[in-house]
Parts: C-alpha cells; structure tokens; sequence
C-alpha cells in the first residue's frame, strides 16, 4: 500500500484527512456518496466536523489500514483513510493505492475547475499537540489499570466542551505513551496537553520526551 499526500498551489501540503475530505464532499454533492467515511482515533477532529456537517457518517478504527479495510468491507461503505495518506477507495481498487488516490484528486480537480487549495478549504484542521511520554514495559501495563490517569482524561475532555478529543495510546514500535489532543485554541490544547503528559509521567514515574 502506498500513500498520497500533495501539496497545492502554494506549497501546502494537504495530507490524507484533507484528501478524504474533498474525496467525500465531491461525492456528496454528486449523490454518488456510498454510506460515510472511516478514519482511525489519530485522524483529525477537524474532518469529522466537517463530515457531520455534510450529514456523512464517520466511523474511527484503530491505527492502520487493515483495521479501515475491515470497517469498510463490515459496513458496506468505499472511502477511508490516515493522516499519513493511506486512502482506500474500494470502489476503485480493492486495497489502497497512491497513484489510484492521486488520480481520483485529480480527477475532482479537472471536472470542478477548482484548484486544490479551493477544494479543501471547506474543513478546517484542529490545531493538534503530541508529546510522547516514555515508559517501561511495566508502565505500559501499568497505563491501562490507571484510574487517576482514567480521572485526569475526563476532565481534560471537559475542559474541551466537546470541540476537541483526547487521545491516549501506546506506540507500536517504541516504549512510549502518545498524549494527543485536538481542540480550538491551540494555546490551551498544548496547556492541557502538557498537564495530561505531567500526570501521566508522574503516575508511571518517568520524565516526559523533550
């Protein structure tokens, strides 16, 4: 599987949540829109706003592709995707294929007459903030027994008032923690991503990456 990301006309690069959005828009307004979308817990807040908007369900998965695969083929639907640039149009290819992602832009681009830039300008990125928290294989078990840190995320949730996401998860290569949070503000989203990170490092008693 290979991925899609391309920059505009002004050097921006649009990366595979914005593909999926202008994917999507495109079909819905040419009633060939096929069920909704499924993204995964990293993609942005930013997308699902949007598709709400468009009345275009929205469905996350774990990270990778094989997990969107499964939601696709399970609930009938054609169009997923990461962040990363991992598109799936299965009613164009049966597994993602960059080229094949390109060519459906591009495709969009031409019949539309609108540049790249035009098309996603209808979604609005959340401002988003990662900090990796090392810990050590028995803080990973650790991590999910623990009730403060439990506490700690739903107030985090709160102080977002249901326009941002709080996202914890252990990496999958590396002995780390990813604190991941999406909102309005990106001032307040890199505070409360910061004090989540702080808790999460006292509670398993290591130091948050620099």
């Amino acid at each position: 599987m290979t991925r899609c990301v391309i920059f505009d006309c002004d050097g921006t690069l649009v990366d595979g949540d914005e593909l999926l959005y202008i994917i999507a828009s495109a079909r819905k307004a040419e009633g060939t829109m096929r069920g909704g979308v499924v993204g995964t817990v990293m993609t942005n807040f930013g997308l699902e706003l949007a598709l709400s908007g468009m009345d275009i369900p929205f469905l996350r998965t774990d990270v990778g592709d094989r997990h969107i695969h499964r939601a696709l083929i399970s609930n009938g639907w054609t169009l997923g995707g990461e962040t990363s640039g991992h598109l799936l149009a299965l009613d164009r290819a049966s597994t993602g294929d960059g080229i094949v992602s390109a060519l459906i832009v591009l495709e969009l681009m031409a019949r539309s007459g609108r540049s790249l830039a035009e098309l996603r300008s209808g979604m609005e990125k959340m401002p988003q903030t990662m900090i990796n928290v090392p810990v050590s294989d028995d803080g990973r078990r650790r991590f999910t027994r623990s009730e403060r840190i439990r506490a700690a995320v739903e107030r985090t949730e709160t102080a977002l008032e249901g326009r941002g996401r709080v996202i914890l998860r252990p990496s999958g290569t590396e002995p780390l923690i990813r604190v991941t949070l999406e909102g309005e503000d990106p001032g307040r989203v890199a505070q409360l991503a910061q004090e989540l990170a702080d808790i999460v490092s006292d509670e398993l008693g290591v130091a948050p990456a620099a």
